[in-house]
């Protein structure tokens, strides 16, 4: 046993094995150990190798979901070996083999997937001149998607693709691998999976994904010069398999991203808007949690994907607003919400089905999903081109329907193995042996009356135990009456116990009945899921079509009961928003205190671009950046927006610097990612990107932190010209808008109630035009609950800090150019051309004619 124990091991050295083993699923040597580590479960020995006792843990086979979960949460990976031989026909140790490896990347067990996120498995292949290739699937889902990046590029890609596993090649360079674990996705790093350098094929890519999608060609799907994605499909399809054990008949589906049709959401935007998780890592509230009122997993992950990745093109946003306007007409929604209620996760169930390791109630809750037919007939009584489309999707395949109806009890068994899952009428020779099994007992009664009317016996009896099985038992003083065709099998001290042929029959169908059940049952379900494979790309579609019309219908509901309306998209650039909220707070609010959220208007256009907020804090200066953007996201995705009226024009990211915390682990501080995000965004940013700005500078001393946030204000109202919104404290920055004609003063308003020297303050949450008239941060001080001797030590220091600045400060204007000494040299004309000089490259007619141009730039100058 320990040999082929040792035989299997070496396929999977740096994957623990689960041996099966009766009732037990075993790990041996180091598997053993480090499972007992993670695991706490008892760490024993089993035998001896090389005179040393053999380390030995398990988990029980029927418990084992919960034990994989916890090992795929702490990034391993897990190979399942099951018993295929026949134990009654083998001989030595019954056969094994790995049926399928269980990694973060490629989950298929509902126990170990969330309903409303995906497991993603990503292969990234480093290519050849500065350009990657990226291919990732969802093993539950029907597609591959591909994309080739640059270097640069890479990481805003690893951040928003968000995988639980990544391959890299074996000889991946150490700047890839870093980029990899330093995305985190759920609040954890990706698990790494390093794959042989000859995986990473393009030829051998292609050819699979034209394998997969069952084609001549990828021109279809504008596929065909991606070599470095064609490498990295190459691996990706490869390790699928296998994990899974088999081929991928599902994977029918191809998708080719890049990066200029994706509005960019990077992570510190994804973070800071809070659109999945809260900025504590919780999933609520968040953006997606108030919209996700989907009746159906399937739905609520597609959801997700639309909120993570908003398109640029606008076609979708007006194809997705057309079907949501169709939907709330006449309480339409809310009856396609009521019949989606209950659905199953087609979807799923769809996938599992084609990998072979779909459960009997799965399928049950597949066939009466298929069963609904009033779906497709309630959508087609809008007009609405888009619902259109989705209602010939929903057309479930009726062939499917009819073999799961046949094949299927109404309550089956969890598990195949359990038996009670064929329905009854399937199979003849399963419903013989079902009723041998179940009319044990009145057989036996029947033979029995039989035997005594036949013999003349009275106290003949027919009884069975394990050891002798079935038999007839007569006393001693009746034996001269048993017929000739009795065979004696036992002689007791006051009976004879005796078998029939027709006793002997039945007893070899009855003691192999119940197992032959099990297994005919197998076989037949078995039998069921070939059947059933060539109607997994249709239950695929309608899966799709599902998912679809469930997002929208939740959109729609959404829309109705939150008071959204539909944003109008234009050509020029704007965003113009009036009566705006932000969805979360405004939720939020109504839940907690039932108060109105304050609504406020923003106006960007070509002639005002840049926004300087100032205000107190707690007056609302992030709510508004913050609700600002998630009205241009939501808009983008196709939804209605909180709003009375929202006109937006051409967006190709939103980008965010908002809040301050230290990144030890990458040895920044509060200050260096301060000014590393920024730095990000300077060169990222467009004059088609918003872009929240909240406090930059705070970081560092007074007058440093000034400077930098003048800096970074002109430059992207001079050279960036994006659509800006800048909180500040620094009173300074008010005077910006004197020298730049694209900029203007907003203030958040605040109320001072008190009649002694303005100790309390009533924030009004209202943007209002101009800069702000003080900064009420002594205030905000005292209502936090900062001990009163420290505030009023402040209130005084602030006074004569006020005074002193009257007297002795004159203001800096920050937005004149410096001063020639002081301001960093910009290079002479001459320093340009000496700069554009290659000496060796020249020759000598070439470096006569350029000392010419010097000396003309030189007398110019």
């Amino acid at each position: 046993m320990m040999a082929q124990y040792h035989g299997l091991k070496a396929d999977f050295p740096d994957t623990l094995l689960f041996y099966r083993m009766g009732d037990f699923y075993e790990m041996f040597y180091a598997d053993a150990e480090r499972a007992a580590a993670l695991l706490d479960i008892t760490l024993t020995t089993r035998g001896q190798s090389a005179g040393q006792p053999i380390p030995m843990a398990g988990v029980p086979f029927h418990s084992v979901d919960g034990y994989l979960a916890r090992l795929i949460k702490l990034g391993e990976s897990v190979a399942i070996c099951e018993q295929v031989g026949d134990v009654a026909t083998s001989k030595g140790p019954v056969e094994r083999k790995v049926v399928r490896v269980v990694t973060p990347g490629t989950l298929t067990d509902a126990e170990l997937l969330s309903d409303k996120s995906e497991s993603l498995l990503l292969a990234v292949f480093p290519g050849t001149r500065q350009r990657c290739g990226l291919a990732w699937l969802a093993v539950t889902q029907g597609q591959v998607h591909l994309t080739e990046c640059t270097a640069d590029e890479l990481p805003g890609w690893l951040d928003r693709i968000g995988a639980s596993e990544i391959l890299l090649p074996a000889d991946a360079p150490d700047t890839l691998l870093r980029s990899a674990q330093a995305v985190r996705s759920a609040g954890r790093a990706p698990s790494v999976t390093h794959r042989p350098e000859w995986q990473f094929d393009a030829a051998l890519g292609r050819r699979k994904l034209l394998d997969q999608l069952q084609t001549a060609s990828l021109a279809a799907w504008h596929a065909e010069e991606l070599p470095q994605a064609h490498a990295a499909a190459a691996a990706l399809l490869a390790y699928a398999e296998h994990t899974q054990g088999r081929a991928l008949p599902h994977l029918q589906g191809l998708l080719v991203e890049r990066a200029g049709e994706l509005i960019d959401l990077p992570a510190t935007t994804r973070r800071n808007l809070e659109l999945t998780q809260t900025l504590r890592g919780e999933d609520a509230p968040t953006v997606f949690s108030l919209l996700d009122t989907c009746r159906t997993g399937m739905g609520s992950r597609l959801l997700k994907s639309w909120l993570l990745s908003p398109p640029r093109d606008r076609t979708v946003a007006q194809q997705r607003l057309g079907a949501i306007g169709a939907l709330r007409e006449h309480g339409l929604a809310e009856r396609v919400r009521t019949l989606l209620k209950g659905t199953s996760d087609v979807e799923r169930i769809s996938a599992r089905l084609a990998l072979g390791q779909v459960r009997p109630r799965e399928l049950v809750a597949l066939r009466q999903t298929l069963q609904k037919q009033e779906l497709p007939a309630l959508i087609q009584q809008s007009l609405e081109p888009y619902l259109a489309q989705i209602s010939e999707a929903l057309a479930p395949p009726t062939e499917a329907a009819a073999l799961l109806q046949a094949a299927l009890l109404d309550e089956p068994a969890a598990l195949v193995r359990d038996g009670g899952v064929i329905a009854p009428g399937l199979d003849a020779e399963l419903d013989e042996l079902r009723g041998i099994a179940d009319n044990c007992d009145a057989f036996l009664v029947a033979l029995e009356a039989r035997e005594r009317e036949r013999t003349g016996i009275a106290n003949l009896r027919v009884q069975f135990n394990k050891v002798h099985g079935f038999y007839i038992e007569v006393t001693q003083g009746q034996a001269a009456k048993v017929p000739d065709d009795y065979r004696r099998r036992q002689t007791l001290k006051n009976a004879e116990r005796f078998i029939t042929p027709e006793l002997k029959a039945f007893e070899d169908k009855a003691l192999s009945a119940q197992e032959r059940a099990l297994a005919r049952e197998k076989w037949l379900y078995e039998q069921l899921l070939v059947q059933l494979q060539p109607h997994v790309p249709a239950l695929t579609r309608f899966a799709r079509a599902l998912a679809t019309l469930d997002a929208l219908a939740a959109l729609a509901e959404r829309s109705l009961t939150l008071n959204w309306q539909a944003p109008d998209f234009v050509r020029e650039p704007c965003i113009d928003i009036r009566g705006g909220r932000h969805p979360v707070v405004e939720a939020r609010l109504q839940e907690t205190t039932g108060a109105p959220f304050i609504a406020n208007d923003t106006a960007l256009g070509p002639k005002a671009r840049l926004q300087i907020i100032t205000g107190p804090n707690m007056g609302g200066k992030s709510t508004y950046m913050r609700q600002v953007a998630l009205i241009v996201l939501l808009a983008s995705i196709g939804s209605y927006v909180p709003a009375a009226r929202c006109r937006l024009g051409p967006i190709d990211a939103i980008h965010t610097r908002i809040g301050a915390a230290d990144d030890l682990a990458n040895a920044q501080s509060t200050f260096m990612l301060e000014m590393t995000e920024a730095a990000q965004i300077l060169h990222g940013a467009t004059a088609q990107s918003l872009v929240l700005m909240d406090e930059i500078g705070r970081g560092t001393s007074t007058f440093d932190g000034l400077a930098l946030a003048s800096g970074i204000a002109a430059h992207l109202h001079d050279r960036t010209q994006a659509f800006t919104l800048f909180a500040t404290h620094y009173f300074e920055l008010t005077e910006f808008p004197k020298t730049h004609h694209g900029a203007f003063n907003m203030h958040v308003s605040a109320a001072d109630t008190s009649e002694r020297g303005g100790q309390d303050i009533v924030f009004l949450h209202e943007l209002q035009p101009g800069p702000a008239s003080r900064s009420y941060g002594i205030q905000v001080a005292r209502l936090a609950g900062v001990p009163t001797a420290v505030v009023n030590h402040a209130r005084h220091a602030l006074a004569r800090l006020e005074a002193g600045a009257q007297e002795a400060q004159r203001q800096v204007d920050l937005f004149t150019p410096p001063p020639a000494e002081a301001a960093a040299a910009e290079p002479s004309a001459v320093e340009w051309a000496l700069a554009g000089i290659d000496p060796d490259a020249l020759s000598p007619r070439d470096a006569l004619e350029a000392l010419y141009r010097l000396k003309k730039l030189a007398d110019a100058g």
